[in-house]
């Protein structure tokens, strides 16, 4: 009898064990591209770093007035938005990370080291819509001199079209819900209108859009430290993201290393030229001095 519940127990035990490992040989399948909803396969940024961004191109403030994209590129670093201002949820999650963001910076003012552009790449908005959603912004933002630093644009869609093809920007419409499905993200532009950052999702850590904007502006704008950040850091282009650069670090403290022994010795000499100073001499007679 012993034998035989033996048995049935090492069998049982067996069949627990092939189970487990069935099941542990089924690797979840990776989402693929043909996964995903028709709507959204084409929906992504592609980067265009150092490409020239179109800036005769016509738009209108949200004052009603017909101007072009280079009114906002005279000489500071631009931070371009593509969203549309009815939309239910993703352009607002868009709009407030990039507020956090700049409420951080608390030395870099909106209108003052740079530029931020609005534009809504739903050719049925008015002036009226890109106004309130200025008016709500500048209000979150909270400081002096923001209207003439950040700006909601509207547009016809040829215009709309020709920029988002030149930054890559991926969207396309449901007629059933009367919505776009379209990608997150902003990017930051030269004085010049030439791409040079892109950064995704909603969420955008404010130093790394502030190093962003220094390295855009070519120096102009920043502190020493901002440079030595920079120095440290370089930007990954697949995650849109600041990374620290291992060499650059490691360069980096071998020259603190270097500095640190060479003012020990300095300080080591000081020391002992104060302490030879301070040692009696002997006069000829014998006395000491």
């Amino acid at each position: 009898m012993i034998g035989f519940a033996i048995s049935r127990l090492w069998a049982r035990a067996m069949l627990l064990l092939a189970a487990v490992l069935a099941l542990l040989s089924i690797a979840p399948r990776r989402a693929t591209a043909a996964d995903l909803p028709p709507l959204v396969k084409e929906v992504r940024f592609d980067q265009r770093l150092n490409e020239q961004v179109p800036l005769d191109l016509p738009f209108r403030d949200e004052f009603g007035r017909h101007i072009q994209l280079s009114n906002y590129f005279q000489g500071k670093p631009v931070i371009l938005v593509m969203a549309y201002y009815r939309c239910p949820r993703l352009c607002n999650e868009v709009l407030q990370g990039l507020l956090k963001s700049l409420k951080e910076m608390s030395s870099f003012d909106v209108g003052d080291k740079f530029q931020v552009v609005t534009v809504s790449f739903d050719a049925r908005e008015t002036p009226d819509l890109a106004a309130g959603k200025k008016q709500s912004a500048i209000a979150s933002y909270g400081r002096p001199g923001t209207d003439d630093g950040w700006h909601f644009l509207t547009g016809g869609q040829k215009s709309i079209d020709a920029l988002a093809k030149a930054v890559g920007f991926k969207f396309t419409f449901d007629p059933e819900s009367e919505q776009f499905a379209h990608a997150a993200g902003i990017m930051v532009l030269t004085p010049e209108g030439k791409l040079s950052r892109y950064f995704y999702g909603i969420d955008f850590p404010s130093r790394d859009l502030r190093l962003g904007l220094v390295e855009a502006s070519a120096g102009k704008i920043g502190t020493p430290i901002d440079s030595l950040l920079l120095y440290c850091f370089h930007y990954d282009s697949t995650t849109g993201r600041y990374t620290a650069s291992v060499l650059n670090l490691v360069r980096l403290s071998g020259a603190v290393t270097v500095l640190a022994v060479l003012a020990m010795f300095v300080v080591l000499a000081r020391r002992q030229k104060r302490a030879a100073a301070m040692v009696p001499v002997s006069s000829q007679s014998g006395e000491v001095r």
